[in-house]
């Protein structure tokens, strides 16, 4: 399978799940990712994935990635990357083993296409 195939495949089971499709990126989020840039939002997706996610063990796992106060928060959730149950369940990483840099990478590269498509969301709606 692509990785073009993966994506619409997982877009579309995200786009189908009642819980997952409610998570929107709201005005004051959208100004935020532009008045940061796109490159900004990418490093700060990398340092919340690398500290919250990454490690074999995470002591809070389930509750360490909040509901709400920055928009990369909100597309995790969206993107099922918030706690290691979610990837496993959504991304096939088992827990209780380091995320490897390409699967860091992977999970950045699935927050910031979320990221982008809602904002492309938001812009046809004006």
């Amino acid at each position: 399978m692509t990785k073009d195939e993966w994506y619409r495949q997982l877009f579309e089971r995200l786009d189908n799940s009642k819980s997952r499709s409610s998570f929107h990126l709201k005005q004051k989020d959208i100004d935020y990712i532009h008045e940061k840039g796109l490159d900004t939002i990418r490093q700060h997706v990398k340092e919340f994935i690398a500290k919250r996610e990454a490690p074999a063990y995470i002591a809070n796992d389930g509750k360490q990635t909040p509901m709400k106060g920055h928009p990369v928060f909100i597309a995790q959730h969206a993107t099922a990357t918030c706690c290691r149950e979610c990837i496993r369940k959504w991304h096939k990483m088992q827990p209780g083993k380091e995320l490897s840099q390409v699967r860091q990478d992977y999970l950045v590269d699935v927050i910031m296409t979320w990221i982008q498509r809602e904002m492309e969301r938001q812009e046809q709606k004006i």
